[in-house]
């Protein structure tokens, strides 16, 4: 689909940069409102960004990019996106990924179907994440680690959307989730830039918020009358929210097992708290604190400044007639016949 992204207006990076500002602003009364009084949320908004999930390593302790480096990384993704636009049509040949091909290119898909953005943050923060103040995420627990190791070792020499030898769909690594299009990769819960289809739409009532992300068409509604949790886990979480101040904070848990978040690492003991911030007409401050004590060492927490989208959603379908998992595991029966045929007659 069609997306307009807006830039940031210096006011709105003033107010993510300062907190107490942020607050104020949100609190003001020129946030609109429903005809109900709370902060309106709804809409479509854009989370596309160039800029990445966890600080790079050259960056070290730079917090912010200056407006330099800013409109040199977004130029360099615009000369990017123009030279593979112009590159020669070659033929699709298999890959170790789908997802990327010869000299870069992006593999089954050319780069015309992929829409990650092309600015970073308002903000201009290196990182998505912004606690840990040093922009990474915290340590695997060693129990978590040792399961991510048993993973790799398990799919060494494996390409990325296969079973492992041997497997069916539970078998198809960390992007299994997204594989068989139970929930998007940009989806989660919570919510990442991604490839492509980087929107949410917002949906208000009195006592509800509905959260329809593109990707997968996921909907997830949040009830914000107080209810009782039933016990009932869910790929997506069971979820309630409330307001504190003006600020919408949807607070998750009941998990049934992992999401497709960050590859797939979370687990069912995930504790998921997101914060819902007009901050502008056109910016919405996403912030997402992740809280899975199996997973991670600590808690940490990334945030997005999602931009007003005037285009309205469309259908994402998924599995393409509903013959990709068909497909995927034929082949891998195949490709294992053929490695015992080969292994016999030797």
């Amino acid at each position: 689909m069609s997306h307009r992204l807006f830039a940031a207006v210096t006011a709105v990076a003033l107010a993510v940069l300062i907190p107490g500002l942020a607050v104020a602003q949100a609190g003001s009364a020129e946030t609109p409102r429903t005809p109900w009084g709370a902060p309106d949320l709804q809409g479509v908004w854009d989370f596309r960004s160039i800029t990445p999930m966890e600080r790079p390593d050259e960056l070290a302790d730079q917090e912010f990019l200056t407006a330099e480096e800013a409109a040199r990384l977004e130029q360099e993704t615009l000369d990017r996106n123009e030279e593979l636009l112009n590159r020669a049509a070659v033929r699709t040949t298999v890959t170790e990924s789908v997802d990327s091909g010869e000299n870069g290119a992006p593999g089954f898909y050319n780069n015309f179907w992929l829409d990650r953005g092309t600015t970073t943050v308002g903000t201009r923060r290196t990182s998505l994440v912004i606690d840990p103040p040093n922009g990474r995420m915290p340590p695997f627990t060693p129990e978590a680690e040792a399961r991510h190791a048993a993973l790799r070792a398990a799919r060494e020499g494996v390409v990325t959307h296969a079973p492992t030898p041997g497997g069916w769909m539970e078998d198809f690594g960390s992007n299994g989730l997204q594989l068989r299009c139970i929930t998007g990769f940009n989806s989660g819960p919570p919510m990442t830039p991604g490839g492509y289809n980087n929107n949410v739409q917002i949906f208000q009532t009195p006592d509800t918020v509905a959260l329809l992300v593109e990707m997968n068409h996921n909907v997830r509604v949040v009830p914000l009358d107080g209810r009782p949790h039933p016990d009932l886990p869910q790929w997506t979480g069971e979820a309630r929210g409330h307001w504190e101040g003006d600020t919408l904070v949807v607070e998750t848990s009941r998990f049934l097992r992992e999401t497709s978040f960050s590859q797939g690492r979370t687990d069912a003991n995930l504790r998921l708290t997101e914060r819902f911030t007009r901050v502008s007409d056109d910016t919405l401050l996403y912030q997402a604190t992740i809280d899975d004590p199996t997973v991670w060492t600590r808690p940490w927490t990334y945030e997005v400044p999602m931009q007003r989208n005037a285009e309205p959603l469309f259908e994402y379908a998924c599995h393409e007639g509903n013959y990709g998992l068909y497909n995927i595991l034929a082949g891998a029966r195949a490709q294992e016949a053929e490695a015992e045929a080969a292994a016999q007659s030797r």
